[in-house]
């Protein structure tokens, strides 16, 4: 794969804390410019993004119970209901990352079913980030399958901030035991064009990288 087919695997990524305005603007128009899949934004600038955006191909995710995954349901499919009414097309939301870690699969299950479902609603996908550095092989396996009941529409690796970001072996693994319908999205440290390649062909569907514009080596 060259280079340049990478662009429309990306997810062009800026979730810092001091994001401002102005880096909305500069990422919206490099991914018009290069053709990424998507931007992904924080919610605060959800709608300044869609706006910048509008009438193009390119989509437009936030993220949801973002980077700690542990917020209160209700607060998180709030946190969807705004993102849509200011016409986000994609939500990367996070897992309750305490309640997997604690076995409580009942509550992990029940939140990501209202996520899934406020998404699917009004016909917007969600990736749901299971943070694969923190959790052992029987967890990653049991959240697979509640992905796969609740038929979410992607499984994102990691949010980048929490621990070890995208590996080639974690995308096999997620490959490996979810169906062909659910997509695969890597994120998390993919800083180079080998890597986001090699990830791609473990299995990913998509890239998420705020190192976009080197991987897709328009910048040094």
């Amino acid at each position: 794969m060259l280079k340049m087919d990478l662009a429309k695997f990306i997810d062009h990524t800026v979730l810092k804390p001091d994001t401002t305005l102005e880096e909305i603007r500069r990422v919206c128009a490099e991914a018009l410019e290069h053709g990424f899949a998507a931007v992904c934004v924080p919610p605060y600038f959800a709608k300044q993004a869609v706006d910048l955006l509008e009438g193009s191909k390119v989509k437009v995710a936030t993220v949801i119970g973002f980077p700690m995954g542990y917020s209160a349901t209700f607060a998180k499919v709030e946190e969807i209901k705004r993102a849509l009414n200011e016409g986000v097309s994609e939500l990367d939301v996070v897992i309750n990352i305490s309640a997997a870690k604690n076995g409580d699969w009942n509550h992990v299950r029940n939140d990501m079913d209202s996520m899934t479902r406020s998404a699917h609603l009004k016909g917007k996908l969600v990736k749901v980030i299971l943070e694969t550095a923190l959790m052992t092989e029987p967890e990653l396996k049991k959240l697979c399958e509640i992905c796969t009941e609740l038929e979410v529409d992607y499984v994102k690796t990691s949010t980048g901030i929490n621990a070890t970001g995208a590996t080639v072996e974690h995308v096999q693994f997620l490959r490996k035991n979810l169906p062909a319908s659910i997509k695969i999205k890597a994120s998390g440290g993919i800083r180079s064009a080998e890597l986001a390649q090699e990830l791609i062909e473990a299995g990913a569907n998509r890239i998420g990288s705020s190192s976009s514009l080197k991987i897709v080596g328009k910048n040094s």
